[in-house]
């Protein structure tokens, strides 16, 4: 006999990394509603995880800034039992310029998700964070016991103060669970080709300009600097293929919600364990494509980290979960889902 599973609401569920969470809960049992104001995303989405699982997710166009439509989506989802936090924006040079815009999205999403969450007995909230909460770290490979550096933008302090939150909340006595997940750089695109990263207007994110300037959307690729302390001058991070880290975010849930852990509170580093630079990863993409990626260095980026990359033992031994795509097969599926876009006449 099957047993069923309890119903997951995904915020921004038709974001990159939401997508690729939704298709590995589909794929482990979990019902799933996504709620996205698809504000850096498309409705079409919804086909795709579709197509990869048989199984379509129900979808509410909503913004979760407004407490209205988070209360209507719970009334009308009352088996609710687990959030996974995905709704907000997430770009570090585009914070620097729109501070008001992050503060105020991804500071009242998750505000209204936690006011909501005890009456409506949800379990748990799996909290979507990034390794920008440790600045410039000390020490590689970061441990999740490094310190909190003082944020480098607007979008890395949204992470700082959203973890405070849900910690303040919790230690108040708040009926439920959180997992905070710190990403590294999530990168690639689902196998099946069906989802990936497709960004509204012009990519914040280094894959997709980068497979936008291979494919000639883009006339070259900017390289923020090649001044800094690192062996080729680059900055270096830690890229995470994304399914990988969907994967850990099933593990995260099932934890919650089964109650694997007596802690109110787990925070784990998500990541490879090697520091890769910019200038590498470029390089990676051209050999395992066999395509050529126009680029230039220009000057450093505002808000950028010289370098970080994560130790993820304490994921790897908790969660049982591991990062085990190469980063050649990531830059492949990124490059087969760039051809794609363009079977379908989308870039």
């Amino acid at each position: 006999m099957t047993i069923k599973k309890d119903r997951i609401l995904v915020t921004g569920g038709t974001g990159y990394i939401g997508s690729h969470t939704v298709v590995e809960l589909q794929q482990a049992g979990y019902p799933v509603v996504i709620i996205d104001n698809l504000s850096n995303s498309s409705a079409d989405v919804v086909d795709g995880i579709e197509r990869i699982t048989g199984v379509r997710p129900d979808f509410v166009k909503g913004d979760c800034t407004d407490i209205n439509t988070v209360k209507a989506l719970f009334a009308d989802y009352p088996d609710i039992k687990g959030i996974i936090n995905f709704a907000a924006s997430k770009a570090v040079g585009e914070s620097v310029q729109k501070p008001i815009l992050y503060y105020r999205n991804n500071l009242n999403t998750l505000l209204n998700l936690l006011d909501l969450m005890g009456p409506n007995g949800v379990k748990g909230i799996v909290f979507s964070s990034s390794c920008t909460v440790y600045g410039e770290p000390d020490e590689n490979p970061v441990t999740e016991a490094a310190p909190i550096k003082k944020a480098t933008s607007p979008y890395g302090n949204t992470k700082q103060i959203s973890e405070e939150i849900i910690t303040d909340v919790i230690n108040a006595g708040a009926p439920f669970k959180s997992v905070i997940l710190r990403y590294f750089n999530p990168v690639g695109a689902h196998p099946s080709a069906e989802i990936g990263e497709l960004p509204n207007g012009v990519p914040q994110n280094l894959i997709p300009y980068l497979t936008q300037t291979a494919i000639g959307i883009r006339s070259e690729l900017s390289v923020f600097g090649d001044d800094y302390n690192t062996p080729d001058g680059s900055c270096i991070r830690d890229y995470i293929n994304v399914v990988d880290l969907a994967k850990a975010h099933v593990i995260a849930v099932e934890r919650m919600l089964t109650d694997k852990s007596d802690a109110k509170i787990e925070t784990f580093n998500l990541g490879t364990g090697n520091g890769v630079s910019v200038l590498e990863l470029i390089n990676t993409f051209e050999e395992a494509t066999g395509v050529k990626v126009p680029h230039r260095i220009v000057g450093r980026r505002a808000g950028d980290i010289e370098k970080v990359w994560a130790n993820p033992a304490y994921a790897n031994d908790v969660l049982g979960w591991k990062a085990s795509s190469s980063l050649a097969d990531t830059m492949r599926s990124a490059w087969a889902w760039q051809l794609k876009l363009r079977e379908r006449g989308i870039m």
